[in-house]
């Protein structure tokens, strides 16, 4: 007998879900103190230094030990390994045979930014400035006309090092970039968004008064001696410190359901937060579990800190070497889940996405075969095999999930950290949540959404 055209489509065809639709009152419960803990991670995360400090504070409160290369790991072992201040990984040494593969999260932490150039401080009309220099992939005009913090480091002669953080605070003053009066912007708003803005004009205001009298670089000696005073730094310690200027607002929850979370940095601390709880959450597992949240890779995963780093392989060399594992067939058995955001459908900007193969806000986690640009230039593009063991584990434990892309095919495109892991001879294939304005100073993401990336993270654990 032949079933009706509606019975038919209900058993072939897909139907997207929303998270509302599938959780119960206990899910979205969970999902409310969840996102508490994530927009405390966010506000105490800023930079990826911050990021490894309040990581490494989870770690040690759940038991984890500072691990350093060479040190000795045992079953059972739960360890932390913090790379130079800025890249962290963090591991549990499971009950199996630690050839049957280790289970990796691969997130990062750097988010993008304006940094400060090794010779910031100069004075012009009156007025105290830091010269610039941005990082990562920003829409420099957004950055104008906003309250900002300075975040970093200086290490001052003789290797002391100083924190500085200004701006988060009620207290605290801000910073600024100045922007023209529209009456005067003829020429700016003629030019397209690219140009309107050149990277030497993001100077940081600091201050406008000068040291006592003086006329000539008064502003400059006395936004100096402020800083000399409170950190004991001189100008030439500029040349060996990290600053970052990052937006002086914290995380709020966005609309009158506060279903949403508006914040800087979701990309891509919304993973790297539940990839962490999830290690935390999953001790049960039998698997070796490793967690990383990695540096730089808004600038192409380089240097010692970024995931192209050798420390991810002497890492898993030496829990091989500890637990009597040939090192070759723990990373051929190892699967990982590279963490990183994707593109939400926008119905403001309709025409950049392919609407039938977008993610969407509330839709769930989003499972992305492939990244890249125009033609899967710089994909990782995971095996459909790998991309079907993971939908089978999120749907036997009910995590909601979409799959998605970043943009029409020849609209853009964007890279992650799994080329670099698939590279070793480890199946990856990469998972996030749906950003709104990703790169933005203040990008917005789903509550369900972080729930549910949350979830991903713990069943892929366990399984």
């Amino acid at each position: 007998m032949e079933k009706d055209a509606k019975t038919l489509k209900e058993e072939l065809f897909m139907k997207k879900k929303n998270a509302y639709e599938v959780m119960t009152d206990e899910d979205k419960a969970a999902m409310e103190e969840y996102a508490k803990e994530y927009m405390w991670f966010l506000d105490n995360a800023k930079t990826e230094r911050e990021a490894v400090k309040t990581g490494i504070e989870m770690l040690t409160k759940a038991g984890y030990a500072e691990y350093h290369l060479g040190d000795k790991i045992e079953k059972g072992g739960k360890y932390y390994l913090n790379n130079r201040g800025k890249a962290l990984y963090a591991f549990r040494i499971g009950s199996e045979n630690l050839e049957n593969g280790i289970r990796i999260s691969a997130s990062h932490i750097d988010s993008p930014r304006i940094d400060l150039k090794p010779n910031p401080l100069y004075e012009d009309g009156g007025i105290g400035y830091f010269k610039t220099h941005y990082y990562g992939g920003i829409k420099k005009y957004q950055w104008l006309a906003m309250p900002l913090a300075l975040h970093g480091v200086v290490v001052k002669k003789g290797g002391e090092t100083v924190d500085i953080c200004i701006g988060d605070k009620d207290t605290d003053p801000v910073f600024y970039i100045s922007d023209l009066l529209p009456h005067l912007a003829k020429d700016q708003m003629a030019r397209n968004l690219r140009e309107a803005i050149p990277g030497e004009k993001l100077n940081i205001i600091i201050g406008s008064t000068p040291y006592d009298d003086s006329a000539d670089g008064g502003v400059k000696l006395h936004m100096m001696q402020i800083l000399n005073e409170k950190y004991g730094i001189v100008e030439k310690d500029f040349l060996s410190a990290e600053l970052s200027i990052v937006p002086a607002f914290n995380a709020r929850e966005i609309g009158f359901d506060r279903s949403l979370i508006g914040a800087y940095g979701h990309d891509d601390r919304v993973c790297s937060h539940p990839a962490l709880r999830a290690l935390l959450d999953t001790e049960g597992s039998v698997h070796t579990v490793l967690a990383i949240l990695a540096d730089k890779e808004e600038v192409g995963s380089g240097g010692n800190t970024g995931m192209q780093s050798g420390i991810f392989l002497d890492l898993i060399d030496e829990m091989s070497k500890n637990l009597g594992a040939n090192f070759n067939v723990v990373k051929n058995n190892s699967k990982c889940l590279s963490a990183d955001v994707n593109a939400a459908f926008d119905p403001n900007f309709p025409e950049v996405h392919d609407s039938k193969n977008a993610c969407t806000i509330n839709g769930g986690v989003v499972l992305t075969k492939y990244t890249g640009s125009g033609g899967k230039g710089g994909t990782n593009d995971a095996s459909a095999e790998f991309v079907g063991f993971v939908a089978d584990i999120f749907d036997e434990e009910e995590v909601l999930w979409q799959t998605g892309e970043l943009g029409k095919v020849d609209q853009g495109g964007g890279g992650t950290v799994a080329i670099y892991i698939s590279s070793k001879n480890i199946d990856v294939v990469d998972l996030g949540v749906p950003v709104l304005s990703m790169h933005a100073p203040y990008e917005c993401i789903s509550k369900a959404d972080l729930y549910m990336t949350y979830k991903s993270f713990c069943a892929f654990n366990k399984h």
